[in-house]
């Protein structure tokens, strides 16, 4: 399975902490982590010194304390953490797959799934709150979509009107005719 991720695993970048303004980058390939790193600095003495870098097989890595170190130091050790992760060969194949694939997945899941798995991180929170998931789970749920009623879901959103009972949909419903009728009437 491994074959099939690309050449690079995770790269990010940053900032050393405070006061220094150095400036680094972590990446993780198939093979190795590479660690570079560029000196910012006014001071004449720093002046001169080139960029460095540091490669290390992953086992290399996984043997390496003080590399973790300035890793969890500059990137923080939940990056720490994952990185040793690739290197031991746990990938996260789901945080790979895309935001659209991801969606169609998720549509199909029953509700209370959906709940829970909104839980487990940022991301999936964003995809599971989306309106373009409940657009999807509102039309296989229903037979047909009237054009009124599209129009009330990109004004209160497709989650709101998922959860809404019929009777409070046909009020809203009702409204809307209502002010946007008068709008029309009101219009020369």
């Amino acid at each position: 399975m491994a074959s099939w991720l690309p050449e690079t695993l995770f790269e990010t970048v940053g900032q050393g902490p405070p006061p220094s303004k150095d400036y680094y980058q972590l990446l993780v390939t198939r093979s190795q982590v590479i660690f570079r790193w560029w000196k910012i600095s006014l001071r004449s003495e720093y002046r001169s010194t080139k960029p460095g870098e540091a490669k290390e097989t992953h086992e290399d890595f996984l043997e390496n304390p003080h590399l973790q170190g300035q890793t969890a130091l500059i990137f923080g050790a939940r990056i720490l953490d994952y990185v040793i992760n690739l290197c031991k060969g746990k990938f996260d194949f789901l945080e790979r797959l895309s935001d659209d694939l991801l969606l169609n997945i998720i549509s199909y899941l029953d509700l209370e799934d959906i709940a829970r798995l909104c839980q487990t991180s940022h991301r999936f929170a964003k995809l599971c709150m989306s309106d373009k998931l409940w657009e999807q789970i509102v039309q296989s749920t229903c037979d047909t979509i009237t054009p009124d009623v599209r129009a009330l879901a990109e004004d209160t959103g497709w989650r709101q009107l998922f959860f809404t009972n019929k009777l409070q949909l046909q009020r809203q419903l009702r409204k809307r005719k209502q002010k946007y009728g008068n709008l029309r009437e009101k219009q020369p």
